[in-house]
């Protein structure tokens, strides 16, 4: 899309649904003073537009909110804004699906009047609303699974032309009117004081929203750095013509001299602009009121639908929803199934629900919240955007930010102590929302997040962290291959490596009189520092004296908060070593990593890597990690091997290729591949297949007290030739 059509989606969204909904509720809580409240909303919009501008540019990704929370905080608080924001979304739709069936059988009711002899008893009933309902809710399902437009060009033209009318029309007249006359309509200005003022900005901010579904869709969004500030801008300063002149025109010429605006909408809250209208204008204005409702809720409708099913596309991408939503065809990529549940969705809540108006203002208050929190994310966004600054700059920050988001807070908290059943609403799909995900989604998104985070440094940065990695070093030949491991695992600009020179003195150590100990450790840092300036990476150094390495080393990591802990090992034969080693591991709290590599050995040459295992393990969330760092700059080969029992049948391990397939090949690039194999010697099987590869990664686990290398990992580490990582898991 470029800039009409992303444009054309913000004001299908905004324009139209909201006013003639909501007017009435605004003059009947506090008179003409609707045109404050618009207008007050209107900046509030205006900020927070300004801040999802700013995070989109910076992420032009299909999400929006959702999206943002995943690159900012974490996947866990990006799978409960998704979550909430789809609902909102979903029942955004419902709503203009069912007041489209409302204005549809206000204009067959008119048909009926005007012809005695049409009067069929199937208009009778709720049957009707939601035949049409349904049936505007699939035209637009079938429509955005053949296209990716979704701002409804031809409804969102109608809509304007219609209103222009009503404008223009309503101007005319009100230009015939003295001033006294005017002054009349606007008194009192303030119905019901401040208050009333505050109320009905709460009550009516919702018929703004719509100019962040140009965020949700904005991975389908030409040049969006500049585009999507352009749409959201440009379709809520469209809105905001339509609607504060609309407003005037209302009070000024749509009011018989006898009544006020604030009598008329206390009786006729959901009827007093097509009332307005056909005061001015007649028979004729009522129906252009009629027509600009079903054109704006039809554009409305299809808005929310293509925006709620790319935020359900987006989270299924990354984990948190089922990966089939994540699929898309067609060579505009559309995510058919993602908008066909969507879809089903919409038309069931439709059927089964008989009032909507309190999921309504669930949505509402949904929306508020999470406009609140995209004003946070922007904040964070600009403070940590160190490297890659976002294109489009929210002028006179952090006032835009602070102001907006205090303001949507506010809003949201009035929202749901006005309407306490939205607050449970909300509260009760978050909550089945975190089961379905602790249940079916948690461990798949984590793995997922660990692995894009890797790739991705960035998002480091942006989640506030500076993880650490402690490399103790006893021997400088091996700090090369070892730095270079920990340094794969620190991401770029955000992590740090920690290189450990234990000095390690006998009780009552005299310095002066036996300097050889610390004549090593000079040696040892001088060669650490040597290795690093020849790599171009500069990691920190540290030199302790300890009675002996392996305490050391755990009280290093504890007192750093290391995030990681790179080992190097030679061999795995010694009871003495294995011990004094499997001891620390299983004291740390942090993730584990022992490389045993040849000298010299270069992390650059690998081109092959070989992962034997056995399904779900301890270790899989530092797996996608390695995997995202190790693939971050070089394309690598990398082959995952199960072994089973010989006489396995081939169904079977059919079944096992395709478990394997979609528990790994997300962590890794295009050029990786399973394997399965049927033997009955493990051992034999992983040596053979590690002949010609250039890493061999063994998953390891640690319980208690418990030994850490088992026998088919010293075993393993005996027999193959090539380097060995063996990793695993922080403790829970």
């Amino acid at each position: 899309m470029g800039v009409v059509a992303a444009t054309g989606l913000g004001v299908g969204a905004i324009v139209g649904g909201g006013i003639l909904a909501l007017s009435g509720v605004a003059f009947a809580v506090t008179g003409p003073s609707a045109l404050l409240a618009f207008f007050l909303n209107g900046v509030i919009a205006f900020l927070t537009a300004s801040s999802f501008a700013e995070v989109s540019s910076k992420f032009p990704q299909s999400g929006g909110t959702y999206l943002f929370a995943k690159k900012v905080l974490s996947v866990e608080a990006a799978f409960m804004v998704g979550w909430v924001v789809w609902f909102a979304s979903i029942v955004a739709a419902v709503l203009y699906a069912i007041g489209f069936a409302q204005f549809g059988l206000a204009v067959i009711e008119q048909v009926r009047t005007s012809l005695p002899w049409f009067d069929p008893d199937w208009l009778v009933g709720k049957g009707p609303a939601s035949i049409l309902a349904i049936g505007a809710t699939l035209f637009y399902v079938i429509r955005l699974t053949r296209g990716t437009s979704g701002g409804g060009q031809l409804a969102n033209l109608g809509k304007i032309i219609v209103f222009a009318i009503l404008i223009v029309c309503g101007l005319w007249v009100a230009c015939s009117r003295t001033p006294e006359e005017i002054q009349r309509s606007l008194s009192p200005f303030f119905a019901r004081g401040v208050g009333g003022l505050f109320q009905a900005m709460g009550y009516t901010f919702i018929a703004l929203q719509g100019f962040d579904l140009v965020a949700a869709v904005a991975g389908e969004i030409k040049d969006p750095e500049q585009t999507i500030p352009r749409a959201m801008l440009g379709s809520l300063g469209i809105a905001l013509l339509i609607y504060l002149p609309l407003l005037f025109v209302i009070c000024v010429a749509g009011m018989p001299p006898e009544k006020t605006v604030t009598s008329i909408a206390a009786e006729n809250p959901e009827t007093v602009v097509a009332l307005a209208a056909e005061n001015y204008l007649g028979r004729f204005g009522f129906f252009l009121v009629l027509a600009a409702g079903i054109l704006s809720m039809l554009s409305a409708l299809q808005a929310n639908l293509y925006a709620a099913s790319r935020v359900a596309h987006s989270m299924a991408r990354d984990g948190t929803l089922p990966k089939s939503l994540s699929r898309v065809s067609g060579e505009q990529h559309i995510p058919r199934q993602a908008v066909v549940l969507t879809g089903v969705i919409v038309v069931a809540i439709v059927v089964l629900v008989p009032d909507v108006a309190a999921a309504g203002a669930a949505s509402s208050l949904i929306f508020l919240v999470t406009f609140a929190l995209a004003h946070w994310i922007a904040v964070l966004v600009r403070q940590r955007s160190l490297q890659r600054p976002p294109p489009f700059r929210t002028p006179f920050f952090p006032l835009v930010p602070v102001a907006g988001g205090a303001a949507c807070l506010a809003l949201s908290i009035y929202q749901g102590i006005s309407v306490p059943s939205a607050g449970v609403i909300a509260t009760i799909w978050l909550v089945a929302g975190v089961v379905l995900f602790l249940w079916l989604f948690a461990r798949r998104a984590r793995l997922l997040d660990a692995s894009s985070a890797a790739r991705d440094p960035e998002t480091t940065t942006l989640r506030g962290l500076n993880p650490l990695v402690l490399v103790p070093i006893a021997r400088p030949a091996s700090a090369s291959g070892l730095v270079a491991v920990a340094q794969a695992l620190a991401p770029p600009q955000a992590g740090r490596v920690l290189m450990l020179s234990v000095v390690v003195a006998p009780k009552d150590w005299n310095p002066e009189q036996e300097p050889t100990p610390l004549a090593n450790a000079q040696s040892v840092i001088a060669e650490l520092l040597r290795v690093a300036a020849h790599s171009g990476n500069y990691p920190e150094t540290l030199a302790t004296v300890a009675e002996a390495p392996w305490p050391e080393i755990l009280r290093v990591a504890r007192l750093h908060r290391c995030q990681t802990l790179v080992l190097g090992l030679t061999e795995l034969e010694t009871d003495k070593v294995n011990h004094s080693l499997e001891l620390l591991m299983n004291q740390v709290d942090c993730d584990v990593v022992v490389l045993r590599a040849p000298r010299p050995w270069h992390l650059s040459d690998v081109q092959r890597i070989l992962i034997p295992t056995r399904g779900r393990g301890g270790h899989d969330r530092l797996l996608a990690r390695l995997l995202g760092s190790l693939t971050r700059t070089i394309e690598r080969e990398i082959t995952f091997l199960t072994v089973v029992p010989e006489g396995t049948s081939s169904g079977e391990c059919r079944r096992l290729r395709k478990q394997m397939a979609r528990e790994f090949l997300d962590l890794c690039p295009a050029n990786a591949d399973v394997q399965v194999a049927a033997s009955n010697d493990v051992i034999e099987t992983i040596t053979t297949a590690a002949s010609g590869t250039d890493l061999v990664i063994l998953g390891i686990q640690r319980f208690g007290k418990r030994r850490v290398f088992g026998q088919l990992t010293i075993e393993l580490a005996r027999r193959l030739d090539c380097p060995i990582l063996l990793i695993c898991n922080a403790r829970k």
